[in-house]
Protein backbone atom coordinates (compact mmCIF):
# COMPACT_ATOMS: atom_id res chain seq x y z
CA UNK A 1 0.00 0.00 0.00
CA UNK A 2 1.71 3.29 -1.16
CA UNK A 3 1.10 6.67 1.37
CA UNK A 4 1.73 9.86 1.41
CA UNK A 5 5.29 9.60 2.85
CA UNK A 6 6.20 7.28 -0.20
CA UNK A 7 4.88 9.93 -2.21
CA UNK A 8 6.81 12.14 -0.79
CA UNK A 9 9.94 10.05 -0.61
CA UNK A 10 9.57 8.83 -4.27
CA UNK A 11 9.55 11.97 -6.28
CA UNK A 12 12.88 13.28 -4.59
CA UNK A 13 15.43 14.07 -7.02
CA UNK A 14 18.34 11.50 -6.77
CA UNK A 15 20.80 14.21 -5.20
CA UNK A 16 18.76 14.76 -2.71
CA UNK A 17 17.65 10.86 -1.87
CA UNK A 18 21.21 10.37 -2.51
CA UNK A 19 22.34 12.72 0.53
CA UNK A 20 20.02 11.60 2.61
CA UNK A 21 21.33 8.21 2.51
CA UNK A 22 24.67 9.10 2.31
CA UNK A 23 24.15 10.96 5.83
CA UNK A 24 21.79 8.15 6.85
CA UNK A 25 19.10 10.10 7.41
CA UNK A 26 16.98 8.01 5.21
CA UNK A 27 17.49 4.18 4.59
CA UNK A 28 18.13 2.43 1.00
CA UNK A 29 15.31 -0.18 2.29
CA UNK A 30 12.87 2.88 3.38
CA UNK A 31 13.50 4.16 -0.13
CA UNK A 32 12.66 1.01 -1.91
CA UNK A 33 9.99 0.03 0.25
CA UNK A 34 8.50 3.25 -0.64
CA UNK A 35 8.83 2.70 -4.72
CA UNK A 36 7.85 -1.06 -4.20
CA UNK A 37 4.28 0.82 -2.18
CA UNK A 38 3.80 2.88 -5.05
CA UNK A 39 4.07 -0.07 -7.61
CA UNK A 40 1.98 -2.09 -5.69
CA UNK A 41 -0.47 0.35 -5.69
CA UNK A 42 -0.03 2.14 -9.05
CA UNK A 43 1.14 -0.04 -11.92
CA UNK A 44 -2.06 -1.83 -12.57
CA UNK A 45 -3.37 1.47 -13.89
CA UNK A 46 -0.46 2.51 -15.39
CA UNK A 47 1.43 -1.18 -16.44
CA UNK A 48 4.66 0.48 -16.46
CA UNK A 49 6.42 -2.91 -15.14
CA UNK A 50 6.44 -6.67 -16.47
CA UNK A 51 8.43 -7.88 -13.47
CA UNK A 52 8.92 -6.26 -10.10
CA UNK A 53 12.07 -8.07 -7.87
CA UNK A 54 10.76 -7.17 -4.38
CA UNK A 55 12.63 -9.71 -2.62
CA UNK A 56 15.40 -9.05 -4.54
CA UNK A 57 15.19 -5.20 -4.59
CA UNK A 58 14.90 -5.42 -0.35
CA UNK A 59 18.36 -7.73 -0.40
CA UNK A 60 20.15 -5.37 -2.40
CA UNK A 61 18.61 -2.39 -0.37
CA UNK A 62 19.12 -4.46 2.80
CA UNK A 63 23.15 -5.23 1.57
CA UNK A 64 23.57 -1.37 0.55
CA UNK A 65 21.89 -0.18 4.46
CA UNK A 66 24.98 -2.38 5.64
CA UNK A 67 27.80 -0.85 3.57
CA UNK A 68 26.52 2.59 4.46
CA UNK A 69 26.51 2.04 7.83
CA UNK A 70 30.46 0.63 7.95
CA UNK A 71 30.91 3.77 5.55
CA UNK A 72 31.35 1.94 2.31
CA UNK A 73 29.51 4.73 0.13
CA UNK A 74 30.12 3.63 -3.23
CA UNK A 75 28.90 7.01 -4.76
CA UNK A 76 25.47 8.69 -5.92
CA UNK A 77 23.58 5.72 -6.94
CA UNK A 78 24.49 3.57 -4.12
CA UNK A 79 20.99 2.17 -2.29
CA UNK A 80 18.96 4.28 -4.89
CA UNK A 81 16.21 2.20 -7.12
CA UNK A 82 16.44 2.31 -10.77
CA UNK A 83 14.05 -0.19 -12.90
CA UNK A 84 15.33 -1.60 -16.59
CA UNK A 85 13.61 -1.83 -19.69
CA UNK A 86 13.05 -5.04 -20.44
CA UNK A 87 15.34 -5.44 -23.42
CA UNK A 88 18.45 -5.35 -21.47
CA UNK A 89 19.77 -8.93 -19.90
CA UNK A 90 19.78 -9.59 -16.64
CA UNK A 91 21.13 -12.50 -15.37
CA UNK A 92 18.54 -15.19 -13.99
CA UNK A 93 15.89 -13.14 -14.45
CA UNK A 94 13.76 -13.17 -17.19
CA UNK A 95 14.27 -10.47 -20.04
CA UNK A 96 11.20 -10.99 -22.66
CA UNK A 97 11.21 -7.68 -24.73
CA UNK A 98 7.54 -7.79 -24.30
CA UNK A 99 7.43 -10.53 -26.61
CA UNK A 100 6.02 -13.86 -26.59
CA UNK A 101 8.73 -15.07 -28.35
CA UNK A 102 10.96 -14.56 -25.28
CA UNK A 103 8.02 -15.08 -22.59
CA UNK A 104 11.11 -17.56 -20.47
CA UNK A 105 13.90 -16.35 -21.82
CA UNK A 106 16.31 -15.65 -18.76
CA UNK A 107 19.34 -14.74 -19.31
CA UNK A 108 23.15 -16.36 -17.98
CA UNK A 109 24.82 -12.85 -17.70
CA UNK A 110 23.67 -9.12 -17.02
CA UNK A 111 24.56 -6.52 -19.37
CA UNK A 112 27.13 -4.51 -19.14
CA UNK A 113 24.79 -0.74 -18.25
CA UNK A 114 23.44 -3.66 -15.81
CA UNK A 115 27.01 -4.54 -14.18
CA UNK A 116 28.29 -0.78 -13.95
CA UNK A 117 24.50 0.27 -11.79
CA UNK A 118 25.26 -2.89 -9.64
CA UNK A 119 29.07 -1.67 -9.04
CA UNK A 120 27.71 1.56 -8.19
CA UNK A 121 25.50 0.05 -5.47
CA UNK A 122 21.95 0.80 -7.72
CA UNK A 123 18.98 -1.57 -5.92
CA UNK A 124 17.02 -3.05 -9.42
CA UNK A 125 13.86 -3.16 -8.72
CA UNK A 126 12.31 -4.49 -11.73
CA UNK A 127 11.60 -4.92 -15.52
CA UNK A 128 9.75 -2.32 -17.44
CA UNK A 129 7.19 -2.65 -19.97
CA UNK A 130 7.74 -1.85 -23.86
CA UNK A 131 7.06 -1.42 -27.42
CA UNK A 132 7.55 -5.34 -28.45
CA UNK A 133 11.11 -5.70 -29.40
CA UNK A 134 11.29 -1.57 -29.44
CA UNK A 135 9.70 -1.20 -32.68
CA UNK A 136 7.72 1.49 -32.79
CA UNK A 137 6.87 4.82 -30.74
CA UNK A 138 3.82 4.50 -28.52
CA UNK A 139 4.72 0.80 -26.82
CA UNK A 140 0.90 -0.27 -27.53
CA UNK A 141 2.12 -3.49 -29.01
CA UNK A 142 3.42 -5.62 -26.24
CA UNK A 143 2.73 -9.18 -24.88
CA UNK A 144 2.13 -7.76 -21.74
CA UNK A 145 -0.66 -4.65 -22.90
CA UNK A 146 -0.07 -1.08 -23.53
CA UNK A 147 1.69 1.26 -20.92
CA UNK A 148 -0.73 3.90 -20.33
CA UNK A 149 0.69 7.88 -19.60
CA UNK A 150 0.23 8.76 -15.93
CA UNK A 151 -0.59 11.94 -16.63
CA UNK A 152 -3.53 10.60 -18.57
CA UNK A 153 -3.85 7.33 -18.00
CA UNK A 154 -6.26 6.98 -21.95
CA UNK A 155 -2.93 8.41 -23.23
CA UNK A 156 -0.24 6.36 -24.30
CA UNK A 157 3.07 6.50 -22.66
CA UNK A 158 5.34 6.90 -25.81
CA UNK A 159 7.58 4.05 -26.99
CA UNK A 160 9.58 2.33 -27.10
CA UNK A 161 10.65 2.99 -23.54
CA UNK A 162 7.18 3.65 -22.64
CA UNK A 163 7.45 1.81 -19.40
CA UNK A 164 10.94 3.74 -18.44
CA UNK A 165 8.88 6.97 -18.90
CA UNK A 166 5.87 6.04 -17.18
CA UNK A 167 7.65 4.61 -14.27
CA UNK A 168 9.94 7.71 -13.72
CA UNK A 169 6.81 10.10 -13.84
CA UNK A 170 5.01 8.03 -11.72
CA UNK A 171 7.61 7.90 -8.74
CA UNK A 172 7.93 4.35 -9.14
CA UNK A 173 11.45 4.58 -9.28
CA UNK A 174 13.91 7.32 -9.48
CA UNK A 175 15.30 6.40 -12.65
CA UNK A 176 15.34 3.88 -15.57
CA UNK A 177 17.23 2.82 -18.49
CA UNK A 178 15.96 3.02 -21.74
CA UNK A 179 17.16 2.28 -25.63
CA UNK A 180 16.72 4.88 -28.57
CA UNK A 181 17.17 3.55 -31.75
CA UNK A 182 14.58 6.00 -33.65
CA UNK A 183 13.38 8.56 -30.21
CA UNK A 184 12.77 5.38 -28.00
CA UNK A 185 13.86 7.45 -24.99
CA UNK A 186 13.31 10.46 -25.57
CA UNK A 187 9.73 10.54 -26.79
CA UNK A 188 8.40 8.77 -24.24
CA UNK A 189 10.33 10.87 -22.10
CA UNK A 190 9.05 13.89 -23.52
CA UNK A 191 4.79 12.26 -23.45
CA UNK A 192 5.85 11.57 -19.93
CA UNK A 193 7.27 14.93 -18.85
CA UNK A 194 10.57 13.59 -17.56
CA UNK A 195 14.17 13.67 -18.75
CA UNK A 196 15.73 11.46 -21.26
CA UNK A 197 19.29 11.31 -22.77
CA UNK A 198 20.56 9.53 -25.74
CA UNK A 199 24.05 10.07 -25.78
CA UNK A 200 27.02 9.81 -28.28
CA UNK A 201 26.65 6.70 -30.54
CA UNK A 202 29.45 4.55 -28.65
CA UNK A 203 29.61 6.55 -25.04
CA UNK A 204 27.38 3.61 -23.54
CA UNK A 205 27.99 0.13 -24.31
CA UNK A 206 24.96 -1.90 -25.94
CA UNK A 207 26.51 -5.11 -25.01
CA UNK A 208 23.43 -7.66 -23.55
CA UNK A 209 20.93 -5.71 -24.93
CA UNK A 210 18.78 -7.15 -27.02
CA UNK A 211 19.36 -5.31 -30.63
CA UNK A 212 16.74 -3.66 -32.74
CA UNK A 213 19.40 -2.24 -35.23
CA UNK A 214 23.14 -1.98 -33.92
CA UNK A 215 24.37 0.83 -36.21
CA UNK A 216 21.51 3.39 -34.17
CA UNK A 217 21.08 1.44 -31.04
CA UNK A 218 21.87 3.54 -27.62
CA UNK A 219 20.78 2.59 -24.08
CA UNK A 220 20.55 5.56 -22.10
CA UNK A 221 18.86 7.02 -18.73
CA UNK A 222 15.46 8.65 -18.34
CA UNK A 223 15.19 10.64 -15.11
CA UNK A 224 13.45 13.74 -13.22
CA UNK A 225 15.95 16.27 -13.13
CA UNK A 226 19.00 16.57 -15.80
CA UNK A 227 21.45 16.53 -12.92
CA UNK A 228 20.09 13.30 -12.00
CA UNK A 229 20.57 11.79 -15.70
CA UNK A 230 24.07 12.91 -16.02
CA UNK A 231 24.37 11.02 -12.07
CA UNK A 232 23.26 7.55 -13.91
CA UNK A 233 25.11 8.44 -17.55
CA UNK A 234 28.54 8.87 -15.03
CA UNK A 235 27.26 5.09 -13.43
CA UNK A 236 26.66 3.27 -17.22
CA UNK A 237 29.11 5.25 -19.55
CA UNK A 238 32.33 3.83 -20.21
CA UNK A 239 34.65 2.00 -22.93
CA UNK A 240 33.71 -2.10 -23.28
CA UNK A 241 36.41 -4.04 -25.01
CA UNK A 242 33.77 -6.66 -25.75
CA UNK A 243 31.67 -3.84 -27.59
CA UNK A 244 33.02 -3.53 -31.01
CA UNK A 245 30.73 -0.09 -30.91
CA UNK A 246 31.99 1.74 -28.08
CA UNK A 247 34.67 4.08 -28.01
CA UNK A 248 37.27 5.09 -24.90
CA UNK A 249 36.62 8.95 -24.91
CA UNK A 250 36.64 10.66 -21.58
CA UNK A 251 33.42 11.39 -20.37
CA UNK A 252 33.21 14.75 -17.87
CA UNK A 253 30.25 15.32 -15.46
CA UNK A 254 31.59 17.66 -13.08
CA UNK A 255 29.44 20.33 -12.21
CA UNK A 256 30.73 23.94 -13.77
CA UNK A 257 30.48 27.36 -14.19
CA UNK A 258 29.09 28.07 -18.20
CA UNK A 259 29.07 32.10 -19.66
CA UNK A 260 25.39 31.22 -21.49
CA UNK A 261 26.28 34.88 -22.85
CA UNK A 262 28.70 33.08 -25.58
CA UNK A 263 26.59 30.06 -26.06
CA UNK A 264 25.03 30.30 -29.49
CA UNK A 265 21.55 27.99 -30.18
CA UNK A 266 21.16 26.67 -33.12
CA UNK A 267 17.20 26.48 -34.21
CA UNK A 268 16.28 24.43 -37.19
CA UNK A 269 12.66 25.11 -38.04
CA UNK A 270 12.53 23.47 -41.88
CA UNK A 271 11.20 19.92 -41.06
CA UNK A 272 11.49 20.01 -37.22
CA UNK A 273 8.71 22.73 -36.50
CA UNK A 274 6.36 21.88 -39.14
CA UNK A 275 2.68 20.87 -38.13
CA UNK A 276 3.39 21.65 -34.79
CA UNK A 277 0.25 21.82 -32.25
CA UNK A 278 -0.18 25.64 -31.67
CA UNK A 279 0.74 25.00 -27.70
CA UNK A 280 3.66 22.75 -28.74
CA UNK A 281 5.16 25.49 -30.72
CA UNK A 282 4.75 28.20 -27.96
CA UNK A 283 5.90 26.11 -25.24
CA UNK A 284 8.88 26.17 -27.41
CA UNK A 285 8.74 29.74 -28.29
CA UNK A 286 8.92 30.36 -24.32
CA UNK A 287 11.24 27.58 -23.33
CA UNK A 288 13.77 29.64 -26.02
CA UNK A 289 13.02 33.05 -24.21
CA UNK A 290 13.89 31.60 -21.32
CA UNK A 291 17.42 30.54 -22.83
CA UNK A 292 18.11 34.14 -24.16
CA UNK A 293 17.30 35.58 -20.77
CA UNK A 294 20.32 33.18 -19.69
CA UNK A 295 22.08 34.81 -22.36
CA UNK A 296 22.19 32.07 -24.89
CA UNK A 297 22.61 33.66 -28.51
CA UNK A 298 19.71 32.04 -30.72
CA UNK A 299 20.08 31.87 -34.66
CA UNK A 300 18.18 30.03 -37.25
CA UNK A 301 20.23 26.94 -39.23
CA UNK A 302 19.59 24.50 -41.70
CA UNK A 303 19.78 21.00 -40.76
CA UNK A 304 20.51 17.80 -43.57
CA UNK A 305 17.52 15.60 -42.68
CA UNK A 306 17.41 11.56 -43.72
CA UNK A 307 14.23 10.47 -43.79
CA UNK A 308 15.89 6.84 -45.16
CA UNK A 309 14.96 3.69 -43.41
CA UNK A 310 17.46 1.36 -45.50
CA UNK A 311 19.64 0.59 -42.17
CA UNK A 312 17.09 0.31 -39.77
CA UNK A 313 15.21 -2.08 -41.65
CA UNK A 314 17.82 -4.05 -42.81
CA UNK A 315 20.08 -4.60 -39.32
CA UNK A 316 16.08 -5.47 -37.59
CA UNK A 317 15.03 -7.75 -40.43
CA UNK A 318 18.55 -9.67 -40.28
CA UNK A 319 18.65 -10.10 -36.53
CA UNK A 320 14.74 -11.66 -36.60
CA UNK A 321 15.01 -13.60 -39.49
CA UNK A 322 15.53 -16.79 -38.05
CA UNK A 323 12.87 -16.66 -36.01
CA UNK A 324 10.10 -14.94 -38.16
CA UNK A 325 10.73 -18.26 -40.23
CA UNK A 326 10.57 -20.82 -37.74
CA UNK A 327 7.64 -19.20 -35.27
CA UNK A 328 6.06 -15.95 -36.47
CA UNK A 329 3.38 -16.74 -34.66
CA UNK A 330 4.77 -15.59 -31.31
CA UNK A 331 5.13 -12.03 -32.90
CA UNK A 332 2.42 -9.38 -32.48
CA UNK A 333 1.20 -8.70 -36.16
CA UNK A 334 2.69 -4.99 -36.13
CA UNK A 335 6.20 -6.07 -35.51
CA UNK A 336 5.88 -8.85 -37.87
CA UNK A 337 5.32 -6.90 -40.59
CA UNK A 338 6.99 -3.80 -39.69
CA UNK A 339 10.37 -6.52 -39.57
CA UNK A 340 9.33 -7.61 -42.64
CA UNK A 341 9.76 -4.33 -44.20
CA UNK A 342 13.41 -5.05 -44.34
CA UNK A 343 13.55 -8.92 -45.70
CA UNK A 344 13.85 -7.57 -50.17
CA UNK A 345 16.30 -5.07 -49.08
CA UNK A 346 19.96 -6.50 -50.83
CA UNK A 347 23.15 -6.22 -49.97
CA UNK A 348 24.57 -3.46 -52.17
CA UNK A 349 21.72 -1.07 -50.90
CA UNK A 350 22.16 -1.97 -47.41
CA UNK A 351 26.30 -1.41 -47.79
CA UNK A 352 25.47 1.99 -49.94
CA UNK A 353 23.42 3.47 -46.99
CA UNK A 354 25.52 2.45 -44.31
CA UNK A 355 28.16 4.21 -45.88
CA UNK A 356 26.00 7.56 -46.20
CA UNK A 357 25.34 6.90 -42.32
CA UNK A 358 29.11 7.18 -41.64
CA UNK A 359 29.29 9.92 -43.79
CA UNK A 360 26.49 11.89 -42.23
CA UNK A 361 27.63 11.47 -38.95
CA UNK A 362 31.07 12.99 -40.29
CA UNK A 363 28.96 16.16 -41.97
CA UNK A 364 26.74 16.72 -39.04
CA UNK A 365 30.17 17.09 -36.80
CA UNK A 366 30.83 20.32 -38.49
CA UNK A 367 27.82 21.80 -38.09
CA UNK A 368 29.22 22.91 -34.54
CA UNK A 369 31.87 25.04 -35.28
CA UNK A 370 28.85 27.89 -36.00
CA UNK A 371 25.94 26.73 -33.14
CA UNK A 372 26.93 24.79 -29.83
CA UNK A 373 23.96 23.74 -29.28
CA UNK A 374 20.77 22.39 -31.29
CA UNK A 375 17.14 23.25 -30.37
CA UNK A 376 14.14 21.50 -31.77
CA UNK A 377 10.48 20.30 -30.37
CA UNK A 378 11.08 16.73 -29.17
CA UNK A 379 7.69 15.75 -31.01
CA UNK A 380 5.38 17.94 -32.92
CA UNK A 381 2.31 16.31 -30.72
CA UNK A 382 1.20 15.38 -27.06
CA UNK A 383 0.59 11.65 -25.96
CA UNK A 384 -2.29 10.90 -28.45
CA UNK A 385 -5.19 9.02 -26.80
CA UNK A 386 -5.12 4.99 -26.84
CA UNK A 387 -8.90 4.91 -28.26
CA UNK A 388 -7.11 6.99 -31.65
CA UNK A 389 -4.59 4.03 -32.16
CA UNK A 390 -4.40 3.33 -36.01
CA UNK A 391 -6.34 0.93 -37.02
CA UNK A 392 -4.21 -0.34 -40.52
CA UNK A 393 -0.79 -0.98 -40.80
CA UNK A 394 -0.13 1.95 -43.38
CA UNK A 395 -1.75 4.28 -40.31
CA UNK A 396 0.90 3.50 -37.82
CA UNK A 397 3.71 3.94 -39.98
CA UNK A 398 2.21 7.36 -41.01
CA UNK A 399 1.80 7.81 -37.15
CA UNK A 400 5.54 6.97 -35.63
CA UNK A 401 7.60 8.74 -38.81
CA UNK A 402 5.24 11.87 -39.52
CA UNK A 403 3.94 12.49 -36.32
CA UNK A 404 5.59 10.75 -32.95
CA UNK A 405 9.05 9.99 -33.88
CA UNK A 406 9.59 12.55 -36.31
CA UNK A 407 12.00 14.77 -34.69
CA UNK A 408 13.62 12.07 -32.79
CA UNK A 409 14.37 9.83 -35.78
CA UNK A 410 17.36 12.24 -37.36
CA UNK A 411 19.43 12.36 -34.72
CA UNK A 412 19.91 8.70 -33.83
CA UNK A 413 21.71 8.94 -37.57
CA UNK A 414 23.58 11.85 -36.55
CA UNK A 415 24.66 9.82 -33.26
CA UNK A 416 25.42 12.64 -31.49
CA UNK A 417 24.27 13.50 -27.66
CA UNK A 418 20.58 14.59 -27.92
CA UNK A 419 18.87 15.18 -24.63
CA UNK A 420 14.53 16.45 -23.91
CA UNK A 421 13.65 18.12 -20.74
CA UNK A 422 9.81 18.83 -19.98
CA UNK A 423 9.03 23.11 -21.29
CA UNK A 424 5.10 22.79 -20.55
CA UNK A 425 1.93 21.20 -20.32
CA UNK A 426 -0.97 21.39 -22.88
CA UNK A 427 -4.42 22.58 -21.79
CA UNK A 428 -5.22 19.51 -21.56
CA UNK A 429 -2.46 18.71 -18.93
CA UNK A 430 0.27 16.66 -21.52
CA UNK A 431 3.69 17.29 -21.11
CA UNK A 432 5.84 18.93 -23.71
CA UNK A 433 9.17 18.40 -24.54
CA UNK A 434 12.34 20.52 -25.51
CA UNK A 435 14.97 18.74 -27.72
CA UNK A 436 18.37 19.38 -27.22
CA UNK A 437 21.44 18.18 -29.28
CA UNK A 438 25.14 18.46 -28.44
CA UNK A 439 28.51 18.14 -30.68
CA UNK A 440 30.07 14.26 -30.55
CA UNK A 441 31.24 13.69 -26.87
CA UNK A 442 29.92 16.91 -25.27
CA UNK A 443 26.90 15.81 -23.12
CA UNK A 444 28.22 18.12 -20.42
CA UNK A 445 27.24 20.96 -22.36
CA UNK A 446 23.73 19.71 -22.98
CA UNK A 447 23.51 18.43 -19.17
CA UNK A 448 24.59 22.46 -18.41
CA UNK A 449 21.97 24.32 -20.33
CA UNK A 450 19.55 21.85 -19.49
CA UNK A 451 20.32 22.60 -15.15
CA UNK A 452 20.44 25.87 -16.05
CA UNK A 453 16.79 26.27 -17.59
CA UNK A 454 15.61 23.67 -14.78
CA UNK A 455 16.76 26.27 -12.44
CA UNK A 456 14.64 28.97 -13.79
CA UNK A 457 11.27 26.90 -14.92
CA UNK A 458 9.21 24.85 -12.84
CA UNK A 459 7.88 21.90 -15.27
CA UNK A 460 10.09 19.33 -14.21
CA UNK A 461 8.65 19.41 -10.33
CA UNK A 462 5.38 19.01 -12.09
CA UNK A 463 3.78 15.33 -11.18
CA UNK A 464 0.66 13.67 -12.62
CA UNK A 465 -2.28 13.52 -10.50
CA UNK A 466 -2.31 10.03 -9.89
CA UNK A 467 -4.84 8.25 -7.38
Amino acid sequence: MSTRADRELAFLSIERASALVKSRQVSPVEITRACLGRIEALNPSVNAFITVTAEAALEQAGIAETELRHGGWRGPLHGIPIALKDMIDTAGMRTTAASALYRNRIPERDAAVVERLRRAGAVLIGKLNMQEFAYGGTSVPSAYGPTRNPWRLECIAGGSSGGSAAAVAAGLCYASLGTDTGGSIREPAAFCGVVGLKATYGRVSTRGVIPLAPSLDHVGPLARTAGDCALVLGAIAGYDAADITTENMPLELAPHPMDFSSVRIGVARDFFFAGLHPQIEEAVTRALAVLGSLGAQTREIALEVSTDRTVFRSEAFAFHAAHLAATPELYLPETRKKLELGAGIDAHTYIAARRELAEMRRRIAGLFATVDVLVTPTAPVAAPRLADYPQTFEDVLALEGGSVLRNTRPFNMYGIPTLTLPCGLTSEGLPIGLQLAGPPWQERRLFALASAYQAATSWHEAMPALP
